[in-house]
């Protein structure tokens, strides 16, 4: 599919005059990155683990750390029931790590199968559980709308912790604890957290609450960051500061070569140096090798990855995970191919005009990959999209998988949906920007339609463009590799914190097409008479390749190039325009 960004809006942050006290401290140019991303003083900087946020207000923690510890001291049965993504991947393995450290003796984890018993406790899935027996159970990354499971469970005499971040739907279960900061209706610091970041505050709270009952435990719950720092990037949640240290502190541990055993293998088959690892290649790299288990096959996989302390089973499992993404990307090169012309399709009928919102839909299509689908699609037109296709082949029940744009809430539009076509939908839930629904195929014809009346309504005409953030333009002495190592070192930069983005004007002093898809340039910032600039444009678009004019104005990412052990500074651009 292609990745042309369409029309798009350049603005450039606004840099608060804070940006003047944290340069006393810092490069300028930093100090002006971290104040147009909300950075007020120099403490909020400060990325030591020592800095997080005391979470003694979370909802329910203390009950929750309080029916931990009982267990672990009594010897109970616990069982970590997790989520088929990489967060619910991460988390799990946090959590059956932690516990384990934490004293406990007999610990357990299960993971819904997709197809089966779809997200989150279902009563199907619990059923299944009543074999194993457990005392308790601790979900990870899902439970908050899983009301009958939790009652089945309840009603079986199993207590259940839930630890989660997702939204709440109307009703709430009847759990022993629930520790979720965005549960109960109210902003939460800790809100931006994801499930793995979660499950580590409730170990630190049974940590406390084990030293309450008499029995501390003097373990180093920071040696499972590596974990928390990977499921907190590849879920996509802000990087706001508590994430920022949790991320940090992760990266940290896996560059100093103190990641797990399936961390380390997981990053051999990427090919991937540990010691120069960055956030961006843990969502890029690592998180889509665990996802493809949960998308694919058995996300069990990837948590035996992770919980494994044998580095030959931990590169065995790797091996497969690797395998797995590479299946995962054939089926999504596939399946972007049919919904180009899903796409297509609908912009012929509209003449050209995009709909405020876009559902794709194939019977052929594999469920677990509709997510990736619904990504690309909102990308290259700027609308939320959903992605639909049945469990299975021939099945009757649907499931669809939504991304949104900024400023369109998909979950809350999703609730509007349920309220105007009660019936439409058999479940549904999700986030701000990512959502989940399940339907049966009788209802397909309908959906669309139904959808894009409520992306209409709440869909504001000034969210309809693609607005591209930019930090300015670099001033010609900036262009170094002494500039581009601080940028580096500067992070972990993701999602609500991204990379610094640039904004020149530039003459081309020569080109060179690589792959019949990449270009290579050496340019001039305009108004220079010295001073080369190298740059790299990936998939660039068609008519760059075919003449790229004489003056350009790009937005880029400075970046350290490292190539047969040299390092340098160049040009990474993302978006470029004849001027």
């Amino acid at each position: 599919m292609s990745a042309s960004p369409g029309a798009i809006q350049i603005r450039e942050r606004e840099v608060p005059a804070t940006a003047q006290g944290l340069a006393l401290s810092m490069s300028p140019r930093i100090a002006r990155v971290f104040a147009a991303r909300g950075v007020s003083c120099v403490d909020d900087v400060d990325l030591r683990l020592k800095a997080l946020r005391a979470p003694e207000a979370l909802p329910g923690l203390a009950l929750a750390a309080k029916r931990l510890a009982l267990a672990i001291v009594r010897n109970e049965r616990l069982l970590v029931v997790g989520d088929f993504d990489a967060d619910g991947a991460t988390g799990t393995a946090v959590a059956v790590r932690g516990l384990r450290m934490l004293g406990a003796r007999f610990v357990d984890f299960a993971v819904p199968d997709r197809k089966r018993h779809g997200y989150g406790l279902s009563t199907l899935l619990v059923d299944e559980l009543l074999d194993r027996a457990p005392q308790v159970i601790v979900t990870v990354d899902h439970g908050t709308s899983s009301v009958a499971g939790v009652a089945r469970a309840a009603s079986a005499g199993i207590d259940v912790v839930i630890t989660d971040h997702h939204l709440p739907g109307p009703e709430l279960p009847a759990a022993h604890a629930l520790v979720n900061p965005n549960a109960w209706g109210v902003a939460h610091p800790l809100a931006a957290l994801a499930g793995v970041g979660v499950v580590f505050h409730v170990l630190a709270a049974v940590r406390a609450a084990l030293a309450e009952l008499g029995a501390p435990k003097e373990v180093q719950l920071a040696s499972l960051l590596d974990l928390v720092a990977l499921g907190t990037v590849a879920d996509l949640v802000p990087l706001d500061r508590t994430n920022r240290i949790l991320v940090a502190e992760g990266l940290r541990r896996i560059q100093a070569g103190r990641a797990c055993a399936g961390i380390r293998a997981l990053l051999e088959s990427a090919g991937r140096d540990p010691a120069r690892l960055s956030a961006s290649d843990l969502g890029f790299q690592i998180g889509p090798r665990l996802n493809a288990a949960g998308r694919l096959d058995d996300m069990g996989i990837g948590i035996r990855c992770l919980i494994t302390d044998d580095p030959d089973e931990a590169r065995e499992l790797a091996t497969q995970l690797s395998e797995l993404n590479r299946e995962r990307r054939g089926l999504q090169a596939d399946m972007e191919q049919a919904a180009t012309m899903i796409v297509a399709r609908i912009l012929t009928e509209r003449q050209g005009q995009i709909p405020a919102g876009i559902v794709v839909a194939d019977p052929g299509w594999h469920a677990g990959v509709v997510g990736l689908v619904a990504s690309r699609v909102a990308e290259r037109l700027h609308r939320p999209t959903l992605a639909l296709a049945p469990v299975e082949e021939g099945a009757s029940e649907w499931r669809g998988s939504g991304r949104s744009v900024s400023g369109f809430h998909l979950r809350d539009a999703l609730v509007e949906l349920d309220c105007h076509h009660p019936g439409l939908m058999t479940r549904f839930g999700g986030h701000a920007m990512a959502a989940g629904l399940s339907f049966d195929s009788s209802q397909l014809s309908a959906l669309a339609p139904a959808f894009e009346a409520v992306s209409e309504r709440l869909l504001d005409a000034d969210l309809r463009t693609r607005v591209v953030w930019t930090d300015g333009p670099l001033d010609a002495h900036e262009f170094n590799f002494e500039l581009a190592r601080l940028i580096e070192t500067s992070g972990p930069f993701g999602q609500a914190f991204p990379e610094p983005l640039f904004d020149n004007q530039f003459e081309l002093l020569e080109r060179r097409v690589l792959k019949a898809k990449h270009l290579k340039l050496r340019l001039r910032s305009v108004g220079q008479t010295r001073g080369l600039i190298e740059a790299i444009w990936f998939s660039a678009p068609a008519e760059m390749l075919d003449h790229t004019p004489a003056r350009l104005r790009l937005l880029y990412q400075l970046n350290v190039e490292r190539w047969q052990g040299m390092e340098s500074a160049v040009l990474l651009v993302r978006y470029g325009f004849a001027g």
